[in-house]
């Protein structure tokens, strides 16, 4: 079997010594820690998919830990990604009224 390569949080190797044991770590360069945030972005949106609702206000946090790691990777601060955010919803909205778009009443494109 292979060795396991995944993002972790700073503190886990940490967490691992208290524990008794030596983790094996490296540190990644630029292109592989996207890559690596990328893919821990999925693994958390995955995970907060799973988990019954009583319990996703911790998953919610761990993917928005990795947003912030990758606005940061990406050179966007927090007050942009906001300001983003903020400008698309006074553009088209959010997503407060539950609408569900069920198509075209003449049968043609998307929204």
């Amino acid at each position: 079997m292979g060795a396991m390569l995944k993002l972790v949080r700073d503190g886990i190797p940490e967490i691992i010594r208290r524990n008794g044991e030596e983790p094996a770590t490296c540190v990644a360069g630029a292109p592989e820690y996207r890559k690596r945030l990328r893919d821990k972005l999925s693994e958390e949106v995955g995970e907060f998919l799973e988990v019954e609702e009583d319990y996703s206000k911790e998953e919610l946090a761990d993917v928005l830990e990795v947003v912030y790691a990758l606005a940061q990777d990406l050179g966007i601060t927090l007050e942009d990604l906001e300001r983003c955010r903020a400008e698309k919803a006074a553009e088209r909205g959010g997503f407060e009224k539950r609408i569900i778009w069920t198509g075209m009443e003449n049968g043609s494109g998307r929204p």
